[in-house]
């Protein structure tokens, strides 16, 4: 993988805070999916714990560095969704693996330099998990780093917010994308980024998993349901045996592209009856269905009183 272009001025300031040895004791890693927050952390915690970095780079060769890239390094304590006691994963970090956590963080590094902790998806932290990581926040062992990776961190307390260097991956500008999409050698590389909302990561990553594909579905889907063909039930079968929540993205998408085409006193690409008003309306349902994915409610009733609603 190529470098990505973005990552570029939150290197530069990091290792400038490094030289000055003002590094912060906590960075919480935040922004949209696909914009390699864990590349960073991945590529700034081998600078951190190699043993002959070179110009802020991890050398790749020495101990620690060959520690790390067979994921048996002492001095980096990796915390993620674990599992219960009957073996399926837990959809939360819990308390006790934060204790655990600032167990180990609070004995001396085996290698007498840093001590790393990355609490990865941050965000999933429950309320017990959060108050009892913010002992260890208050009051940092010398040489500890913790990196909070999340996608979504206003689901973080303002307790941990407040007490972690904030490090904020926007999208990249059009073309910087795009030169980038074409440099990793994706076909359809600006389609890709349009469906992905300019973001190069998910464009890229849709690209390879034949995303697109299923963008042109949904636009079919959605003009055939307007035009009075089809069953909803059909396609919300459809939509429910690949990506649905992709799928969901897409219908906004179309959605914002139609009310686009009325703004401009054009017909919209899905040929909707509805009129503006309502399309805002079925767009912000549209979001509201995807988020409500994520819940215990059945996917199947979600979407087909969603589509009901599509003319």
């Amino acid at each position: 993988m190529s470098a990505m272009p973005w990552h570029a001025e939150h290197w530069l300031r990091l290792q400038a805070r490094r030289q000055r040895d003002a590094l912060p004791h906590a960075l919480l890693l935040c922004g949209p999916v696909g914009l390699g927050k864990r590349v960073f952390a991945q590529r700034f915690v081998q600078s951190l714990l190699c043993e002959r970095p070179i110009e802020g780079e991890a050398c790749g060769a020495c101990r620690s560095c060959l520690l790390l890239a067979a994921g048996s390094h002492p001095d980096l304590v990796a915390l993620s969704l674990g599992l219960r006691k009957d073996g399926v994963q837990r959809s939360e970090i819990v308390v006790e693996q934060i204790r655990e956590l600032s167990a180990r963080l609070a004995m001396r590094s085996q290698f007498g330099g840093w001590q790393v902790a990355m609490i990865d998806p941050a965000d999933a932290m429950n309320t017990a998990a959060a108050n009892a990581l913010l002992k260890t926040l208050e009051e940092p062992s010398a040489q500890t780093m913790l990196f909070l990776l999340a996608d979504a961190p206003w689901r973080l307390p303002q307790t941990i917010r407040s007490r972690c260097q904030r490090i904020e991956f926007h999208l990249p500008d059009t073309a910087g994308a795009l030169a980038w999409l074409q440099a990793e050698g994706v076909r359809d590389a600006s389609d890709a980024l349009t469906a992905a909302g300019g973001n190069p990561g998910l464009a890229q990553a849709w690209a390879q998993e034949g995303a697109l594909g299923r963008r042109l579905e949904v636009r079919k889907d959605l003009a055939a349901l307007a035009a009075g063909r089809g069953q909803p039930t059909e396609v919300v079968k459809r939509w429910l045996d690949s990506e649905p929540t992709q799928r969901l993205w897409f219908a906004a998408q179309a959605t914002a592209d139609e009310i686009r085409a009325r703004a401009a006193e054009g017909t919209g690409p899905l040929a909707s009856t509805m009129d503006v008003e309502a399309l805002g309306h079925w767009y912000n349902a549209v979001n509201r269905t995807r988020e409500g994915l994520r819940g215990p409610l059945r996917g199947d009733l979600l979407l087909l009183e969603l589509l009901a609603k599509w003319r």
